[in-house]
C-alpha cells in the first residue's frame, strides 16, 4: 500500500494508475475523505480566511456532501446511463477516485501568496476537472476518455439541478423562520 503523501503526488500528477490503486484499496476510503476535508480547509486558508472557522467548518461539511452526491449520481450515470460491456463498480470505487481527484485543491493554500495565488486559483478548477474525468474513467473501466467526459457533464448538470432544488427547499424554510 502506498503512503497517504505519495498517492496524493500520484493525483496531483494525473497518475492512471494511482486511481485504479485507489480503487481497489477499500480502506482508501478515509484518505479519500481525508483530501476532500483537507483540500476544502485549503481553499479556505488560501480564500484568506474570509469566513473564518465557522465558514470553513461549513465548507468541509457541504465538500463532503458534495462529493457523496457526485459520487453516487456519477455511479448511477455511469453503470446505469453509459455503461460499457467492461463497466464494473460500485459506489466506494467512485468515492475513492473521486476523493483523491480533489488533490489539486490542496494548492488552493497558496492563494494567499500575492502574485501567484490568483493563478493558482485559477489553474486548480481545471486540473480537478481532468483529475476527476480521470478518476471517472478508471472506476467506471472505460477506454474512452469522452465516455467519462459525458458521464462527468451529465453528472454535474443533475448535482447542480439538486442542489438548485435543495436551496429553494430549504432556503425557503429559512427565510419562514
Amino acid at each position: 500500500m502506498s503512503s497517504f503523501s505519495n498517492r496524493i503526488i500520484r493525483a496531483l500528477r494525473l497518475d492512471k494508475d494511482l486511481y485504479e490503486e485507489v480503487e481497489a484499496d477499500k480502506t482508501a476510503t478515509s484518505q479519500a475523505m481525508a483530501v476532500v476535508i483537507l483540500s476544502s480547509v485549503a481553499g479556505g486558508i488560501g480564500a484568506g480566511g474570509i469566513t473564518g472557522l465557522k465558514g470553513i467548518f461549513w465548507g468541509c461539511l457541504v465538500a463532503l456532501v458534495g462529493w457523496i452526491l457526485w459520487a453516487f449520481i456519477t455511479y448511477i450515470v455511469g453503470t446505469k446511463i453509459l455503461p460499457t460491456s467492461q463497466t464494473r463498480s460500485d459506489p466506494g470505487e467512485l468515492l475513492r477516485t473521486l476523493g483523491f481527484a480533489y488533490s489539486p485543491g490542496l494548492l488552493n493554500i497558496f492563494g494567499l501568496v500575492p502574485v501567484l495565488g490568483w493563478i493558482v486559483r485559477l489553474i486548480t478548477p481545471f486540473w480537478m476537472l481532468i483529475a476527476w474525468v480521470i478518476a471517472v474513467r478508471q472506476a467506471l473501466d472505460y477506454t474512452s476518455t469522452a465516455r467519462a467526459v459525458a458521464v462527468c457533464i451529465i453528472g454535474w448538470l443533475i448535482l447542480v439541478i439538486a442542489i438548485v432544488i435543495l436551496q429553494i427547499l430549504f432556503g425557503g424554510a429559512q427565510a419562514t423562520l
